[in-house]
């Protein structure tokens, strides 16, 4: 697997990501550390959770499955040290039990955060520490972007984690770009360490017009990234649950309200002819797609519940798509 640089630290990581939110609850240890192992025997070092994960998928859970196989995988294979560790913290769900729905899934409108406060940062990352069974985190993000705390008081706290060796890089994650214009302001005036990594939702295909989603990726975000080289976008969801390759998935799926329109229409024909031209899924060439991106750096992460779906992402690592493919997948649309 090829690597890139995250902003501009020195520092580089696998070009494609590998999500764990759902190890430990919808994923079983045994699959998990099967998909852990193959990753990282690949050259992936990216590994991405949340302190939360996944309250949702366990009634009684506040979180922090996912964080505890990651530590009983590293603790037995022995591999801290090859991969580049990513946790967060200020997503964590205070009413957790109200906010879950029947059989799995959450309602997000009724849920209430911990927040980005200093006294909950500080005790967050000694809890993902202990769940992790390390000694610190290479990127720690605010999950939830938190108004009702100064931002002051979270930059500061996290300057602290940093210096306590707790974490070597900070990110932040589902936030508008005039916030983070704000934050690395304050970064600079006061020289606290300011985000490498911005953790949002983004993919092929594009948000329609008027969407009003903090975590998603616009056209605006988009053109500050690419002014500010120092930032690394790190995309969830890239392949938006699958969708590409399925498209009765597609007429149903919540995630398309996000993007329906003649430009996604447009889109995803060039996108399923490209695909088929070169003999892959749709999936696999926006993953492909992806990884191709150098305005901004993007590293997308893949999320899969079973073997199967790791395995079906693979063959986007070593597909080179020429400059007129990628003009043509570019230049699609509405």
């Amino acid at each position: 697997m090829k690597h890139v640089e995250l902003g501009r630290t020195g520092t580089s990581v696998g070009r494609l990501g590998l999500g764990c939110m759902l190890m430990g609850t919808t994923t079983d240890e045994e699959t998990s550390f099967a998909m852990l192992d193959r990753f990282t025997e690949a050259g992936g070092t990216l590994l991405d959770t949340a302190n939360c994960y996944c309250w949702w998928e366990r009634p009684g859970s506040h979180g922090g499955e996912s964080e505890e196989l990651l530590g009983r995988w590293m603790g037995r294979r022995g591999r801290r040290d090859q991969v580049f560790l990513a946790t967060k913290a200020a997503g964590l769900v205070l009413n957790a039990d109200e906010a879950r729905l029947p059989g799995g899934g959450a309602d997000w409108s009724r849920a209430r955060f911990d927040g980005a406060g200093a006294k909950t940062l500080h005790a967050s990352i000694d809890d993902s520490l202990r769940r992790l069974g390390t000694d610190h985190v290479d990127l720690y993000y605010v999950h939830v972007d938190d108004r009702a705390t100064p931002l002051e008081e979270t930059l500061e706290a996290l300057a602290e984690i940093v210096r306590a060796g707790k974490a070597r890089y900070i990110g932040w994650s589902n936030v508008r770009t005039w916030r983070l214009e704000r934050i690395r302001g304050l970064c600079e005036r006061n020289g606290w360490p300011a985000p490498v990594a911005l953790q949002q939702q983004h993919s092929y295909l594009r948000p329609r017009t008027g969407l009003d989603v903090a975590s998603v990726v616009d056209h605006e975000q988009l053109d500050y990234l690419r002014a500010h080289e120092d930032l690394t976008l790190v995309a969830y969801s890239p392949i938006l649950r699958g969708i590409y390759d399925d498209a009765a998935k597609r007429r149903d799926h919540w995630m398309m309200e996000r993007y329906a329109g003649p430009d996604a229409e447009a889109r995803l024909e060039v996108l399923a002819a490209v695909a088929a031209e070169v003999g892959v899924t749709p999936n696999q060439l926006v993953l492909s797609w992806m990884l191709h991106q150098t305005s901004p750096r993007t590293v997308p992460l893949i999320g899969p519940r079973t073997l199967e779906q790791y395995e079906a992402a693979l063959p986007a690592l070593d597909l080179t798509l020429s400059a007129e493919l990628l003009a043509r997948l570019d230049t699609a649309g509405a």
